[in-house]
Formats: C-alpha cells, sequence, structure tokens
C-alpha cells in the first residue's frame, strides 16, 4: 500500500500539531476518538510529545484501512480539524485531510474528460458533515419533546375575556420532570420588564392546568396530552420552570451537556433546535444555527424560531442540551450567512440552570441529576 502523505507532509502534519498544542498528551484522546480502541492499543507510546505524534502519524500514515473500512488518519485529521482555531494549522491540517480522503476513496484528482480542471468530492470551507447516526439521534431526542399549553389564570379564576392558552415548547429532562420557560408557565403577554407577572397562587394554577402534547408532529395524526401535576421548581430571571407531570410517559429523557459552552475567536459551533413554533407541530433546526456568541449564564445564535418556541432544548451534535431557548436579542454590525443580522436568539446555560437548582431545589436537582446518569 501507497503512504497516503509523504514523508515531508507528515512532518508538516506533526509540526502543526506542536504549533497548536495538539501534542498534548491530554488531547491525544480527542484526536483518536472514533479509531477503533484495539489499533489504538497496538501504537507504540513514547516519552516525548512530539515523537509521540510523529510516531501516530507515521503508523497511521501506513495503514491503508482497518478491518472496520475507517481509515485512522483520516479519522485523526478530521478531528485535528475539529480541534484547532488557527487558520494556517487549520488550512493544513484540512489540506491534508482532503488528500487523505480522496486517496482513500480511490477517486483520481481531475477528470481529464472536462475542458477545465474539475475536482472530485472536495470540501467548501470546512466539512459540514455528520454521521449518519445524526438522524437516528434526533428523531429518538424528539419523542422527549412537547408542545405546551398553558391558560392564564387571575384571582384563581381562567382570566377572561383574554383567557386563550399560551404555547410552548418544553422536553423531559428526567422521566416525570417537564422543562420549559418561566415565562410560557407565566401565560402573560408581554416581553422582558413589561410582561405582566401572574401572582404566584395564579402561577402554580396554571401549571397544574397546563397540557403538554407528546409526539404531535402532524395535524393528521391525534396524540394525547400529558397532565401536569404541579410546579415544582422556576425562576423568572434564568426563565426556566420544571414540571411535574401526572404521569411517566414512556421515553427517554434528554442528556444534559456537562459543561457549558464556551465559544473562542474562530470557532464554528453549530446548534439544533427542536420546537414547536407558533404551537403547530413540532418542527427542527439543524445545524445551519451557528453560535454567535456564549458566556457564564447565556449562548446567543442565529436560527428560526418565533412565538412557540420558547422552552426548547438547545443541541449540540451529539444531542445533548446546552442550553434552554428563552427568546430574541437584538444586535447590531453582526453579519451572518454575508448579510446584517438584526437579532440573534438566546438561551440559558444548562449547566447555570443546574447551578441554581442545587442552590435553590436541591431535591429535583437529585432527581434529574439521577437520570441523568452520565
Amino acid at each position: 500500500m501507497t503512504a497516503y502523505l509523504t514523508p515531508d507532509e507528515i512532518l508538516q502534519v506533526r509540526d502543526a500539531a506542536l504549533e497548536t498544542g495538539l501534542a498534548d498528551p491530554m488531547v491525544r484522546p480527542l484526536l483518536f476518538d472514533g479509531i477503533m480502541p484495539k489499533y489504538r492499543g497496538t501504537l507504540p507510546l513514547l516519552p516525548a510529545p512530539g515523537r509521540q505524534v510523529h510516531s501516530d502519524l507515521n503508523e497511521m500514515n501506513r495503514v491503508e484501512r482497518l478491518v472496520d473500512g475507517s481509515v485512522p488518519l483520516e479519522i485523526w485529521l478530521r478531528n485535528a480539524v475539529a480541534q484547532t482555531t488557527e487558520a494556517a494549522p487549520l488550512a493544513l491540517f484540512q489540506r491534508s485531510l482532503d488528500d487523505v480522503a480522496r486517496s482513500a476513496g480511490g477517486e483520481p484528482d481531475i477528470v481529464a474528460a472536462m475542458p477545465a480542471a474539475e475536482l472530485k468530492e472536495q470540501i467548501v470551507h470546512r466539512d459540514d458533515t455528520v454521521p449518519f447516526g445524526f438522524l437516528r439521534g434526533g428523531d429518538l431526542a424528539g419523542t422527549a419533546v412537547a408542545r405546551i399549553k398553558v391558560p392564564p389564570y387571575e384571582s384563581g379564576e381562567p382570566l377572561q375575556p383574554n383567557g386563550f392558552p399560551h404555547s410552548g415548547t418544553g422536553w423531559l429532562i428526567a422521566p416525570a420532570l417537564l422543562i420549559t420557560n418561566h415565562h410560557v408557565v407565566n401565560a402573560r403577554a408581554g416581553t422582558g420588564t413589561s410582561r405582566p407577572q401572574a401572582a404566584a397562587d395564579d402561577l402554580l394554577l396554571q401549571a397544574r392546568h397546563a397540557r403538554a402534547r407528546f409526539d404531535y408532529d402532524t395535524d393528521d395524526v391525534e396524540t394525547e396530552e400529558a397532565a401536569i401535576a404541579e410546579l415544582v421548581a422556576a425562576d423568572a430571571e434564568l426563565d426556566y420552570a420544571i414540571l411535574r407531570l401526572t404521569a411517566e410517559p414512556s421515553r427517554p429523557v434528554l442528556k444534559l451537556t456537562r459543561k457549558p459552552l464556551t465559544v473562542a475567536d474562530g470557532d464554528v459551533v453549530a446548534v439544533n433546535i427542536i420546537q414547536h413554533p407558533g404551537g403547530q407541530p413540532k418542527r427542527v433546526a439543524l445545524r445551519n444555527n451557528l453560535v454567535y456568541a456564549a458566556d457564564e449564564n447565556d449562548v446567543r445564535y442565529f436560527t428560526d424560531t418565533r412565538g412557540g418556541s420558547s422552552g426548547s432544548p438547545v443541541l449540540t451534535d451529539d444531542w445533548r442540551v446546552v442550553a434552554l431557548h428563552r427568546g430574541t436579542r437584538r444586535v447590531e454590525d453582526v453579519m451572518f450567512q454575508g448579510r446584517t443580522a438584526a437579532f440573534v436568539n438566546v438561551g440559558t446555560q444548562m449547566d447555570t440552570v443546574m447551578r441554581h437548582l442545587a442552590a435553590n431545589s436541591p431535591a429535583v436537582h437529585a432527581e434529574i441529576e439521577s437520570a441523568q446518569g452520565d
């Protein structure tokens, strides 16, 4: 088998890895993520990080593909691209990945019959593909998402004449616990500080009379609504509310990320949002929802949402929830897809919600942690 990369190209990849900190032994497992563990165990272990990277690259460069059909050098380079933000090393890793991927595919670089050079399968800017299992994961995640309708109450009675139920989105964070926005359960029109707040007793009544409809994927099929027993935790500032269902639905809960999302300059991070916009059947905004910024409490991102999307899970590509979608924020001088964007969407970091629960509702926090497992 002819090596995928020349010795000089291997040295260039090694040098780029050293330059960007990818030679750190703590990073090595990230670079080998997705490569067969049995093969990884055959690679020599060396004490010097630079020699280790060089050895790893040389060994993988000699392997055409493993028994599962994968190309270890291609996977390593793909992981290196994902871990790199500096422009020059990123370009080198991407170019090397393209070369290896083309060689592994057994296809020529140029179709001779064409009057102008035409490359076979080229990455445009970055590789935006995802594993096919991404679709199965999204389908499973969607089963935990429900449309919520909350009727407004005032002084203990249904609010009239403007007593139409308010719609939102919620999702299972534990087998019998549904999380959504506080403002969804508040069921009052308005935005920000101009939104009237329901009295505490009315808020509890509204929660108990709310209904959650799972599997509302189309208007062509009727699905039952789940009843709410009580509001068990809420915070208006972080804009979350946790509702206990009267019965546990037989469906998996959504898993949470274990650390807050951070975005460095140059990072490209996509998120996915499963929602019930306008109280209508479930829709999903996939991957073309780049994160604009993130801090300790908030994640801000570009996506398409509207009324009724409040309370939706903001999910990473492994279908773990990183934030609770809550609304839109006006911005200035922000570009997206070549045009100026006037708004970005915003969600509360789930790490912040969990820390608030631990401090203020420890029993609810413990129930969620138990359901989350890992």
